[in-house]
């Protein structure tokens, strides 16, 4: 696993307190994670954008949203009562994501090719 991130750059890119109850080395480790498994390739030093990308992923994991469990993804749900009627319908492949994740994406755009699947891949700046 690759190290783009320890937990004293989180600390002075979010501040204190980001990890709220989380376990702070436990949130850096899922970060790099995350960042590793998608082939993101940092130079040395590492660019400012994936440190903020990573240490928002660290509070994501911090807060157990980045590798949450999942029951799967809801295809329809109807509910009734007397004349109240709710129902959802989400497409097939759909889910949720937190708008950190998706600041997470933009920032991490550069380094990760359009397309991509996110298996291992070299990286160039365009």
């Amino acid at each position: 696993m690759t190290t783009y991130i320890t937990t004293a750059d989180v600390d002075a890119t979010l501040g204190a307190g980001w990890e709220g109850t989380g376990d702070k080395d436990r949130a850096v480790l899922e970060a790099n994670a995350w960042m590793t498994a998608r082939g993101v390739v940092a130079g040395d030093p590492v660019e400012d954008d994936i440190v903020m990308a990573g240490s928002l992923l660290a509070q994501e994991a911090a807060s157990g949203r980045l590798y949450a469990d999942s029951d799967g993804e809801l295809k329809r749900k109807r509910v009734k009562a007397d004349t109240v009627e709710s129902e959802k319908e989400y497409q097939d492949g759909s889910r949720a994501t937190s708008g950190a994740l998706s600041l997470i994406y933009d920032l991490l755009g550069p380094f990760i090719p359009a397309g991509s699947s996110g298996s291992q891949f070299a990286v160039r700046r365009a």
